[in-house]
């Protein structure tokens, strides 16, 4: 068995950790990026969404480097996600591939013991004993943890650079140096490593940058090639952003859903706008962007995949939020027709509004 995977933000680091620690043997495919993007883009159906078609092209990279297993996770709805798998499961058997397919859906969806079972076709490949794989599970989840940590905190702390570019430096090298690290442990260790580093590193906290709130689908908001890298351009810009879907989040509020404790405050503050789930993270998104205005953002940018139906409704209710709140909300919708150079005009248009009501705000011109 050699295993492949997705893109998502971090998961990979995690994942690494996990098949290293098991001693099963991998391929990461390379970071998802235009060739991805177009070998997915050509076997897959012309409507379906971004995301789709970049995990396709994540996919098929991985079986020519010799991957004969896929490992994903799935939904069973009511977003389009949920019918991923079989449909990605398809193509690829019409392509000629032969290989296993392993999607982890929801225990609640797909019962506890399918689930188990499911986990077991990756574990019984490896000879470590069962209260070890427990022990390399919890590693990963620290691991995912910590970088995540690192990287929000990079992310916020742009805005307050000393010396400028520092954040985006290290945490690419932090990134870079991790697929160095054999074992779980030491993967800890280095991040453990470069959180201390980056916690050095001086601010200037005289600086009142502008703070901007990343919503929406949570691929997109996730994988970087899919929203153009915007996280890294704002860090360019000296602007601190916020975001807070992330992998870590997904496993504990999928771990908080099976006890209906999941998402509190995006449920409660939500409720106005949208008072039931629809599917996706519709719910989230309109969350996201009442707390980010609550919590002094000053604006909030919307990411969402062309054709995505919950952000469809996510993008109809934002408006709204933003007369109410008097708070600045700009959506980008994205495929893989969409152009860097119209995009990043948008959003230095978009910041040079969010400057304006700063400057009006703290010296009233």
């Amino acid at each position: 068995m050699k295993v492949t995977f997705p893109h998502l933000g971090n998961t990979c680091f995690a994942l690494k950790a996990i098949f290293d620690g098991l001693q099963i043997d991998y391929i990461i495919p390379p970071s998802s990026n235009r060739k991805a993007l177009e070998i997915g883009s050509k076997y897959s159906p012309e409507e379906i969404c971004l995301p789709f078609k970049i995990m396709l092209g994540n996919y098929i990279q991985g079986i020519e480097n010799g991957a004969d297993t896929i490992l994903s996770v799935g939904s069973c709805g009511p977003c389009r996600f949920g019918e991923y798998s079989e449909l990605q499961m398809n193509i690829l058997k019409k392509l000629g591939y032969n290989l296993n397919f392993i999607v982890f859906d929801k225990p609640s969806s797909i019962g506890f013991m399918e689930f188990i079972n499911r986990f077991n076709k990756i574990s019984s490949q490896s000879s470590i004993k069962v209260k070890e794989k427990l022990n390399i599970l919890y590693k990963a989840y620290k691991i995912i943890n910590i970088i995540d940590v690192i990287e929000s905190y990079c992310k916020l702390a742009a805005g307050y650079e000393v010396t400028k570019g520092i954040f985006k430096k290290i945490l690419n090298q932090c990134k870079d140096e991790a697929f160095y690290c054999n074992t779980p442990d030491n993967m800890i260790k280095h991040f453990k490593r470069y959180k201390a580093i980056i916690e050095d590193i001086p601010l200037d906290k005289s600086k009142r940058p502008l703070k901007v709130a990343i919503i929406g689908e949570i691929y997109t908001i996730i994988e970087p090639f899919s929203n153009l890298y915007i996280e890294d351009k704002l860090m360019d810009y000296s602007v601190s952003s916020i975001r807070q879907l992330s992998p870590s989040w997904w496993i504990k509020n999928t771990i908080l859903g099976i006890f209906k404790m999941n998402s509190l405050d995006i449920k409660k503050i939500s409720k106005n706008y949208i008072p039931i789930p629809i599917g996706g993270y519709a719910k989230e998104c309109i969350g996201e962007a009442l707390l980010a205005e609550k919590n002094g953002c000053d604006g909030a940018i919307q990411i969402m995949p062309m054709g995505c139906m919950p952000e469809i409704v996510s993008k109809s209710i934002l408006p709204n939020i933003s007369k109410d709140k008097n708070f600045p909300i700009m959506t980008l919708v994205v495929d893989e027709m969409t152009g860097d150079a119209g995009y990043l005009t948008r959003v230095e248009a978009f910041l040079d509004l969010l400057e304006r009501r700063q400057r009006n705000v703290l010296y009233g011109s």
